[in-house]
């Protein structure tokens, strides 16, 4: 196998991570809240309407992946996308979405029971 190909390997590799990473819908609902800005974790909870404990271990997955950065402030810790290109990709991928919703509303594959409750309305 070629330097080459293995370098490509292993970059498919780590976009297969990233998009593992960004297929959970409480870490989605999370990079969405930081869309608008800067948020504290119980900000977050509340606006995604998770508990604590969850929104806790998702950030810190998020944390890990470089999709998000943290500082402190006194007892408190705010969150933020990492880079604007972060958030030029979720505005991406809204339009994205926009264009293909209905190939993804019929694809067997990648079936979610919050998918298949929306198509059944």
């Amino acid at each position: 196998m070629s330097d080459n190909i293995s370098i490509n390997i292993r970059k498919l590799s780590l976009k297969a991570k990233l998009f593992r990473g960004l297929a959970d819908t409480t870490r989605l609902s999370i990079l969405e809240c930081l869309r608008n800005g800067e948020r504290t974790t119980s900000e977050i909870v509340r606006e995604t309407n998770q508990n604590q404990s969850n929104i806790s271990n998702h950030l810190a997955c998020l944390l890990d992946c470089g999709l998000v950065r943290n500082r402190r402030e006194g007892k408190k810790v705010f969150y933020n996308l990492n880079n604007e290109r972060v958030a030029k990709f979720l505005e991406e991928s809204d339009i994205v979405l926009a264009e293909i919703i209905s190939g993804l509303y019929k694809c067997v594959n990648y079936n979610d029971e919050s998918t298949m409750i929306n198509i059944r309305k």
